[in-house]
């Protein structure tokens, strides 16, 4: 069953999108927003455990694959591994769908996500989207020192060669990006760079400007 892009749009009138490149504060923003407003945030990676599990290896091969151990998931060549991750949240993103068109029919919905522009404008409106951004360089140290992400950094450290992962994955997130974050800056979407010199709650106003909300 295929569904018009205008009809997604419409039962996705009340979800406002926050996505970008890896690293560029998507989650940080979007949990102050949500905190900020009351509103919930539907965050796609602690949704994934659940969707696998409604999933089926054979419409969802990517999301049902096991690795034995960190040795073997940074083994692949990069564009193995940008492969499975492309595919991995494409399989992802049908099951996100239909979470925020059942969440979303009687509130405002915040989601954190991982969209293509090409995914954004099939789904929403510029006018509900931000893409977060930066520059795809050695963000592999950048996940290793967030809290939320130790699961990660538990697990690339238990490779037998650690810095040849790092090095897989740091090229692998390049790859998959670089061209992503240029694109992004050269669009009509609007977008906010990761500056470490601005605070917080200033990054958090220039997307409440964006989407014309305002704390009562």
């Amino acid at each position: 069953m295929i569904f018009q892009d205008n009809i997604i749009k419409e039962y996705l009138r009340n979800v406002y999108f926050i996505t970008g490149t890896p690293c560029g504060g998507k989650t940080t923003v979007s949990r102050a927003l949500g905190e900020k407003y009351g509103i919930p945030v539907y965050d796609i990676d602690e949704q994934f455990t659940v969707h696998q599990q409604m999933s089926d290896r054979a419409f969802q091969p990517n999301m049902n694959r096991n690795f034995k151990d960190a040795d073997e998931f940074f083994g692949r060549s990069v564009e193995e591994y940008k492969k499975w991750l492309l595919d991995n949240t494409r399989e992802q993103l049908d099951f996100v769908l239909l979470d925020l068109i059942r969440l979303s029919q009687d509130q405002v919905i915040l989601c954190d996500c991982h969209l293509t522009m090409e995914e954004a404008k099939q789904i929403t409106d510029p006018s509900r989207i931000v893409f977060m951004i930066k520059e795809p360089k050695d963000l592999v140290e950048d996940y290793c020192n967030r809290p939320d992400h130790q699961g990660f950094r538990d697990f690339i450290h238990s490779a037998t060669d650690y810095e040849k992962a790092k090095a897989t994955c740091n090229e692998t997130l390049r790859s998959l990006n670089e061209e992503r974050y240029h694109k992004i800056k050269e669009s009509r979407y609007f977008w906010v760079e990761r500056d470490e010199k601005r605070s917080v709650s200033e990054t958090v106003e220039l997307v409440e400007k964006h989407f014309r909300w305002r704390k009562l």
